[in-house]
């Protein structure tokens, strides 16, 4: 299960993929009748053309990059399984009812459905809406089948390893510094998602601080997965920097922004970076676009020299076999999300 697309890149098409996504609760999570107004009224109208010509500059003969990479990691980790392996969107098509049905069909006597959201960290706005909603489809639909739903993985070894293993390559050119970029998120989606309302961006040192309020907190987790893949792949603590890409509207998100070091870094004497956007598993805009392209701009109009962005997991060797293993050993990787 991944985040989904527009059908197209034509303007009627991302406008009506923005407002299903952004009419989520739980990404824009404002009363239902100020969501629609800010949604519809601001955001929708002004943002579905610019949005349009960016997705139409990514575009792939064969559709969009996040829905053929997902097909293609179906089809790569289907011959690991043996039951049939179907995707599914949170938002866009194909639909989660789609999968659910699809599989029925392909064995009308099914036992067990295993959802693997494909979000490697826990955010309200990511993981949670899609464990929800598959959910939701679920119990609408009344299937017969015992549903499963794998967790998010930000520490396991396996997902670590895959992810080393797709820098390492890249990491054999000259660099001065590596940057993990990962989605970004509203501070305030934070503060609700601990438990304990005393930890999260409160407590000094938070994410390094033990704390039960981590299990759904994902500004630790990203730290967590950036920390444990710097040592993997033996990158000193200078030689790194954690940053927050993809933000809307106004209010504070979670920082240091992307962007914003992009135009700083080479003032520092950072001339040549790598980019890294672990909360991604599948190549789509927000890599394609805003990084490889926007920032890269920025980047070099401040002075970089080098510029490379280490492509997604999308069908990596070893990214194929750990997702083949978390569909094969659920009970070890199964979830229940917060109230």
């Amino acid at each position: 299960m991944n985040l989904g697309s527009p059908d197209s890149f034509q303007v009627p098409d991302v406008r009506k993929y923005l407002h299903e996504f952004l009419m989520d609760e739980k990404v824009i999570d404002y009363p239902y009748i100020f969501r629609k107004l800010l949604v519809d009224g601001i955001i929708v109208r002004f943002r579905a053309p610019k949005s349009a010509h960016a997705y139409q500059s990514v575009w792939w003969p064969e559709g969009s990059p996040l829905i053929v990479l997902t097909r293609q990691l179906q089809q790569a980790v289907q011959p690991l399984m043996d039951g049939p392996v179907e995707i599914g969107m949170r938002y866009g098509n194909p639909s989660m009812k789609a999968a659910y049905d699809a599989l029925l069909q392909k064995n009308p006597g099914i036992k067990k459905v295993v959802v693997y959201p494909l979000y490697p960290h826990y955010a309200m706005s990511s993981y949670e809406t899609a464990y929800v909603h598959a959910e939701q489809v679920y119990k609408k639909g009344d299937y017969p089948f015992e549903l499963r739903i794998v967790k998010p993985v930000f520490d396991d070894e396996i997902y670590i390893n895959a992810l080393a293993d797709s820098m390492r390559s890249y990491m054999e050119q000259e660099y001065d510094k590596i940057i993990f970029s990962y989605h970004g998120v509203p501070e305030r989606h934070i503060f609700k998602g601990d438990c304990t309302g005393t930890h999260c961006l409160k407590a000094a040192d938070c994410c390094n601080a033990a704390s039960k309020a981590h299990e759904f907190c994902y500004r630790h987790q990203v730290t967590r997965t950036t920390q444990l893949v710097a040592e993997k792949l033996g990158i000193p603590e200078d030689k790194y920097e954690l940053t927050f890409q993809s933000r809307l509207g106004r209010e504070k998100w979670l920082t240091p922004y992307t962007a914003q070091r992009m135009s700083e870094l080479p003032g520092e004497g950072t001339k040549k970076i790598l980019i890294v956007c672990p909360a991604f598993v599948s190549d789509c805009l927000e890599t394609l676009e805003e990084i490889a392209v926007e920032n890269k701009d920025i980047f070099t109009g401040a002075g970089g020299e080098a510029f490379t962005m280490i492509p997604c997991l999308n069908t990596h060797e070893s990214w194929v076999k750990a997702v083949a293993h978390y569909f094969t050993h659920i009970d070890a990787y199964t979830l229940q999300p917060r109230a």
